[in-house]
């Protein structure tokens, strides 16, 4: 359920800035993604990440972003979202970039990878 309801946000937050930010959508896919977080490391543990003392800045620009898009100025509350996304997760980012770099070691994705490397078109 919680990875269903951060797939949502995710959708929600994207058509949302698709349709030239429309708060609504971002709204709701805001309050899908803190929901769908909350179902997959729980309550306890999730409220423990936002409000630790080094992450005190994030949570606020995070959730100053929420309140902001909530407030009907999405491009301002995007920013300052956006800006706490970053803040937050900062330390999330080397390990996603070392999964995404892992990709290449499988064998179907190495091939194609390859013959996309190897293509001597101008396109």
């Amino acid at each position: 359920i919680g990875v269903g309801l951060v797939g949502f946000g995710l959708f929600f937050l994207l058509f949302g800035m698709l349709l030239y930010f429309d708060s609504v959508l971002l709204a709701f896919g805001n309050i899908l993604f803190l929901s769908g977080l909350v179902f997959i490391i729980g309550f306890k543990r999730t409220f423990t990440f936002f409000f630790q003392r080094p992450k005190l800045k994030g949570t606020s620009f995070f959730f100053g972003g929420l309140i902001v898009v909530l407030m009907r100025w999405p491009i301002l509350g995007m920013l300052l979202e956006a800006y706490g996304f970053i803040t937050l997760f900062r330390s999330f980012f080397p390990v996603a970039f070392g999964f995404l770099g892992s990709l290449a070691n499988i064998p179907l994705l190495s091939q194609l990878l390859q013959k996309m490397g190897d293509s001597n078109s101008m396109v």
